[in-house]
C-alpha cells in the first residue's frame, strides 16, 4: 500500500477544509505550504492589477518565498496537491513548493477549489517545476464533498 501525502495552499481557508477532508477519507498525512509572508485580503484582491496575488501571477517565473520546507516527500509515493485556481492555473506558490523537492518517480494527483473556472492548463503548467513526476489533473473539490463521494473518487484512482 502506497504511502499518501496531502499537501495544500490556501488562501482564506476553502482549500484548507477540502484537503482536510480528502487527507481524511484518503488515510493521509498533512501539509500546509504557507508562504514566508502571509496574504493579506487586499494582497488577494484580483481586481487591482497592483495586488501582490496580481503581480505574481503575471510573471510566470516569480517564486512565493515559503515559510519552511518540512514537508518529507521522499516517504510518500503519492503526493495530492489542493490549491485554488487564480488566474485559469494554480498560484505562483505551487511552482515554490514543487522545486523545492524531488518529485521524481512521484505520483501527483491535483486537487483545486475554484469560483468558477476548471483547471485549464495547470497540470501542463506545473510539470516545468516537477520534472519526472507524474502529475495528474484530479478534480475540483469546491463545497464540501461528501466522504462517501471522495472515497469513491479516491477507490477510482486506483492508487
Amino acid at each position: 500500500m502506497s504511502k499518501k501525502l496531502v499537501a495544500y495552499f490556501s488562501a482564506s481557508g476553502v482549500t484548507r477544509a477540502a484537503a482536510q477532508n480528502l487527507a481524511e477519507a484518503a488515510g493521509a498525512d498533512l501539509y500546509e505550504i504557507r508562504p514566508a509572508v502571509p496574504y493579506t485580503d487586499d494582497d488577494l484582491d484580483w481586481t487591482n492589477k497592483k495586488s501582490r496575488s496580481s503581480v505574481e501571477m503575471q510573471d510566470k517565473t516569480f517564486r512565493v518565498p515559503m515559510a519552511d520546507t518540512d514537508a518529507k516527500i521522499a516517504a510518500y509515493d503519492v503526493v495530492f496537491l489542493g490549491f485554488p485556481i487564480w488566474w485559469y492555473t494554480a498560484p505562483s506558490i505551487v511552482h515554490s513548493f514543487f522545486e523545492a523537492y524531488d518529485f521524481a518517480g512521484k505520483t501527483v494527483v491535483l486537487f483545486a477549489t475554484s469560483g468558477g473556472s476548471g483547471f485549464g492548463n495547470t497540470a501542463k503548467d506545473l510539470k516545468i517545476s516537477a520534472p519526472g513526476a507524474d502529475i495528474r489533473e484530479g478534480r475540483l473539490l469546491n463545497g464540501h464533498p461528501s466522504a462517501a463521494s471522495l472515497k469513491k473518487w479516491l477507490d477510482a484512482l486506483g492508487l
